[in-house]
């Protein structure tokens, strides 16, 4: 057949504009359920969806790969935090907005809580994923002073953060009012 690429329809490629952010997406949901450990470019592309040769064509390597998924992931959470924290008018609104993000608010779910641990270990292990850990704190702290002088900003944040971890690995409901008291005694506020 003439004009057909010597007697084979010629192939177009596939138009995939969100290719990549299926990628990123996939790859959060992968670690996810098998930690980052488990984590592998095969299973990526195939929870995504896309041919195995479209990870090292949208990413270097694993760690790019990571580091656009956890900065995902980190951003999302960020900006649920932001959000909340944005929407308190009063002092009183402020300190009720950071024990409900501790309560769940912002890490409503189980996967959003293994997804912060697998960052932070991954971080703790990895100084280069320490930018997003980093990142993701400085826009915490800059949410919680809005409302909060820079050093009570700086210990309501290591509330969420420890109790946080003890929501990932307790066993036992955390006591809103409880949490609600500690936030209190942090931003100096009678009981």
């Amino acid at each position: 057949m003439a004009g057909d690429g010597g007697g084979r329809a010629a192939r177009s490629r596939r138009h995939d504009p969100q290719r990549r952010d299926r990628i990123v997406a996939a790859c959060l949901e992968v670690i996810a359920e098998h930690g980052v450990a488990g984590t592998s470019h095969r299973r990526v592309a195939a929870a995504a969806d896309v041919p195995l040769g479209s990870m090292t064509y949208h990413f270097s390597g694993m760690d790019e790969l990571l580091r656009a998924a956890f900065g995902r992931f980190a951003s999302s959470v960020a900006e649920r935090f932001e959000r909340r924290l944005a929407a308190a008018a009063t002092a009183a609104d402020a300190r009720q907005a950071v024990a409900s993000i501790i309560v769940g608010e912002v890490f409503g779910s189980r996967r959003d809580l293994v997804l912060t641990h697998e960052l932070y270990t991954l971080a703790a292990r990895e100084p280069a994923f320490r930018a997003v850990t980093n990142a993701w704190m400085r826009r915490s702290r800059a949410a919680l002073e809005r409302h909060f002088d820079t050093t009570t900003a700086l210990m309501l944040d290591a509330l969420i953060e420890g109790l946080t971890i003890h929501e990932a690995l307790g066993t036992q409901p955390r006591d809103p009012a409880l949490v609600r008291l500690a936030v209190d005694r942090l931003a100096g506020q009678p009981e």
